[in-house]
């Protein structure tokens, strides 16, 4: 059973944060990603405590970078509002490392992981959008000490404006320490925004897709190798090939065309220019 830590009392901090002003920015393929560890971003994040303005956390990988970059340029708002963007994929920070640019990976996965491990403090509020019954069961065997809302809304909510208002006024209405919206992108993104803008929510939400099933084991991380050498797309496609083939190998490489432009455009211009 994971370690609960006892309460700290901490200052309010304004929803941008004082490590991630000081850490700064790291623009790459038109994103501006925080300059921040797994460790450094969980630090900033419990640097807030229960009752601060509600500020979200976005992990993009190359699927929300091929995504944003060749169909959904509507998303950029959610993305540009959030209060840390932290690079979800070793692949990115290498194809930055390739241009110069020190990226460090952050996997939301591992964040989520660290928070839930040794990071609550008892009485701790999470509300939690997505995942089924049974893990919401585990996570309370697991942490009885913490108080999990929960909401799992119907595939696709993100086009039914019901659901979407019923998740978000679930988070409004939370008063939640923490949220986990583990809806899949970009719905976890847009709903993240949508609860930010009512001006109305508090505590610190991530956008973590899948996060919780590996977390539970309902689904299988790669193992240590193969995410050290940027493989765990290869564990995950060849996991559920048939859900997942077209993510990988059809709209996954479209990454390789998208850096060259944004390369190009750094050389000519000296700086990667705006989004």
């Amino acid at each position: 059973m994971a370690t609960l830590l006892s309460a700290t009392d901490m200052p309010l901090l304004p929803a941008t944060g004082s490590r991630t002003a000081a850490s700064g920015k790291i623009s790459f393929l038109d994103f501006d990603f925080c300059d921040l560890s797994v460790a450094d971003a969980l630090a900033a994040i419990l640097e807030r405590p229960a009752g601060s303005p509600f500020a979200y956390v976005v992990t993009p990988n190359v699927d929300h970078v091929v995504r944003i970059q060749r169909r959904r340029s509507d998303l950029w708002p959610a993305y540009r509002s959030a209060w840390l963007c932290l690079c979800d994929s070793r692949i990115l920070s290498r194809l930055a490392a390739n241009a110069g640019v020190k990226l460090p990976a952050a996997p939301g996965s591992d964040l989520t992981a660290a928070l839930m491990a040794d990071a609550l403090s008892p009485g701790d509020r999470i509300a939690i959008v997505g995942g089924s019954t049974s893990l919401i069961a585990s996570l309370r065997e697991k942490l009885p000490a913490v108080d999990f809302l929960h909401l799992n809304p119907p595939m696709g909510f993100a086009a039914n404006p019901s659901a979407f208002a019923e998740a978000r006024d679930f988070l409004v209405q939370a008063r939640a320490r923490f949220a986990i919206i583990a809806v899949g992108s970009p719905q976890q993104e847009m709903l993240a925004w949508h609860v930010a803008r009512t001006g109305k929510a508090v505590g610190t939400a991530l956008c973590v897709g899948a996060s919780l099933e590996f977390l539970t084991g309902e689904q299988v991380r790669a193992p240590g190798w193969m995410q050290a050498m940027s493989l765990e797309w290869l564990f995950r496609f060849l996991s559920n090939p048939r859900r997942l083939w077209r993510r990988y190998m059809i709209e996954g490489p479209v990454i390789l065309p998208i850096y060259r432009k944004w390369l190009s455009r750094r050389l000519a211009n000296g700086s990667d220019g705006p989004g």
